[in-house]
């Protein structure tokens, strides 16, 4: 338990920059507060507590903003960036080393059974407001951007944006960049760019169309 600690408490000093000390980040640090609540509520569900660990989820929901079901299954080294809003399902897979922004939502589709939330490779990072919606599988080392909606399974080093979410950039399998948010590409707006380029190119092959004569 002193090591998964100690972990926790060093994703958070590596990856933040505001993280001054392990004192600061252990008393302050929401998401932090959350994932330990987790650690806690998941061992107590696994005993068949499973009332108990849903009240203690619910209370850790109220103090942290994060709401994270008891009977997902969390990696090592998670991290939950200001955390507010934050919500990982009963069916979820989240591996080592994950990032969440808030406003995440690991989520599910409907009303089906079984498996409903996504499972999450590791080093996976998903930026501020991204929805990972249903019994899909994100690879390791993918970057979704922020407020993208993804509703189906992406390969390993994509990087996601969009609504719905689209795999617009493939890392090579050693290239371990940050979630660079503003040098996220716009497929939308370049679409939009290829179509006015492709209009532009007709007109000019149109032949000029005659004035009609004026009336006398």
């Amino acid at each position: 338990m002193l090591d998964t600690i100690r972990e926790d408490l060093r994703a958070v000093l590596d990856r933040d920059p505001a993280a001054k000390s392990p004192l600061q980040v252990a008393a302050l640090y929401s998401g932090l507060h959350a994932i330990w609540a987790y650690r806690l509520t998941h061992r107590l569900h696994g005993l068949g507590l499973v009332f108990v660990a849903r009240w203690l989820a619910q209370a850790a929901r109220f103090l942290t903003g994060v709401e994270i079901h008891p009977a997902c299954v969390i990696g090592r080294r998670f991290f939950i960036d200001h955390g507010m809003g934050v919500i990982i399902g009963e069916t979820a897979i989240v591996g080592d080393d994950v990032l969440l922004y808030q406003g995440v939502t690991l989520g599910g589709t409907g009303n089906e059974s079984g498996k409903r939330h996504p499972t999450l490779g590791d080093r996976v990072v998903v930026g501020a407001g991204a929805k990972v919606l249903g019994n899909i599988r994100i690879g390791s080392d993918t970057r979704i951007g922020a407020n993208s909606v993804v509703l189906h399974d992406v390969p390993p080093h994509s990087t996601v944006v969009g609504i719905p979410g689209k795999v617009v950039r493939r890392r090579k399998g050693d290239e371990n960049d940050v979630l660079s948010h503003q040098n996220l590409p716009d497929p939308t707006m370049d679409e939009l760019v290829r179509l006015a380029a492709r209009l532009h190119a007709l007109e000019k092959r149109l032949p000029a169309a005659k004035k009609p004569a004026g009336k006398r």
